[in-house]
C-alpha cells in the first residue's frame, strides 16, 4: 500500500486479513460458526468499502454455514468445507476489489 492509502481502506484489508484468520479458526474448529458470523457481520469498514453485491454474497454464505451449524453433515444439503471454500473464495475476490 502507498503512504496516500485512505485509513478505511487500511481498516477494510485489516479485517479481511481478520475474517481470513476466521475462516481457519473455523476450519480448525477453534471457534463456531455463530462467532465467524459476528465478527464478519461487524467488518463495517470492509462491507461499506467493498461493493454492494459483496455484503450480500457474504451473508448468504454466512446464513448457511450458521444453519449447517445446527445439522449433522449428513443430514444438511450443504457441507460446512463447501461453504468455508467459497468463504475463502469470496475473500479472495474482495481482496482484488480492494487492491484495485
Amino acid at each position: 500500500m502507498t503512504a496516500t492509502t485512505s485509513p478505511t481502506l487500511l481498516e477494510a484489508t485489516r479485517q479481511l486479513q481478520q475474517l481470513r484468520s476466521g475462516f481457519e479458526q473455523l476450519a480448525q474448529a477453534q471457534i463456531s460458526a455463530a462467532a465467524l458470523s459476528q465478527q464478519a457481520r461487524a467488518a463495517t469498514a470492509l462491507l461499506q468499502t467493498l461493493p454492494p453485491r459483496y455484503s450480500e454474497v457474504l451473508f448468504n454464505l454466512l446464513d448457511r454455514l450458521e444453519s449447517s451449524a445446527l445439522f449433522t453433515e449428513e443430514s444438511c444439503s450443504f457441507s460446512q468445507k463447501g461453504l468455508l471454500d467459497n468463504l475463502q473464495m469470496w475473500a479472495d475476490k474482495a481482496q482484488g476489489k480492494l487492491n484495485a
